[in-house]
């Protein structure tokens, strides 16, 4: 069932909101050469403390998991496309990183991801990701009153595809609110006019996902939760939670 928010309830998002950017903030400035990805972890959780939040993401077990997710947030390196698990492994100069993270707010949620680069990226590196943040900024645009879920999906697919990255199908976007994951889904392509009608107080996440090599196709590792592309191509990821207004967007996880 598709929830529609009241604007009481927008605001209070916001703070969670605003909990998921600086999260985002505080893990990207600390992702650099020879840090291990528990240790970025860690500094999600230390913010996490300091705001009287939770992470909607420990302990988490969708019905295509075989374990409950293990840390407060993803990182996924390189070919890992979402929902990589904090490990031993210490970042390298040339990494492209994704940090997807959430925030509970007085039983409201925001879900958010970037991509960085560790060091210096390469020119396909910054394209990738360039193009993935143009597709999210372009899904955001999209997503006013009386479009529908299609267009924000049109919008996204059509500037992967002209790129010719891959895009993978089965994840995407979706409703935000008590739950981190709810009703409607937002498919990262589609045809323009199809889909749930948008209205004030409808809250998403827009998350296109790009994959460097062209191909949709990925794999689960063996941890049973990283997505893998299976070409060994890299990944972009970029996500905001935002709220449909009359006014516009309105853009919920920024710091």
């Amino acid at each position: 069932m598709v929830e529609i928010k009241t604007d009481t309830a927008l605001d209070a998002m916001r703070t969670a909101g605003r909990v998921v950017g600086n999260i985002l903030s505080a893990v990207r400035d600390a992702a650099a050469p020879g840090t291990r990805l528990t240790e970025l972890d860690e500094v999600a959780r230390s913010v996490l403390r300091e705001a009287g939040a939770t992470s909607p993401f420990l302990h988490y077990r969708p019905s295509f998991a075989s374990t409950p997710f293990p840390a407060t947030m993803c990182t996924s390196v390189n070919d890992a496309i979402v929902h990589g698990v904090p490990s031993s492994y210490r970042l390298r100069d040339g990494d492209l990183l994704s940090i997807d993270c959430g925030a509970v707010v007085d039983g409201w949620a925001g879900d958010a991801a970037i991509t960085v680069a560790v060091g210096t990226p390469s020119p396909e590196d910054q394209r990738l990701m360039d193009t993935t943040r143009c597709a999210l900024e372009a899904g955001i645009a999209a997503a006013v009153v009386g479009a529908r879920i299609g267009d924000i999906s049109h919008a996204i697919g059509s500037i992967g595809r002209a790129a010719g990255y891959g895009i993978p199908t089965d994840f995407g976007g979706h409703g935000v609110g008590r739950q981190m994951h709810e009703d409607p889904s937002v498919p990262n392509d589609g045809r323009p006019g199809r889909g749930f009608v948008l209205r004030h107080g409808l809250v998403l996440a827009i998350e296109p996902m790009f994959l460097a090599g062209g191909s949709n196709a990925y794999y689960t590792a063996s941890d049973g939760w990283t997505l893998r592309t299976t070409d060994g191509s890299r990944a972009a990821h970029f996500e905001h939670t935002i709220a449909i207004t009359d006014d516009g967007p309105r853009i919920l996880t920024q710091p």
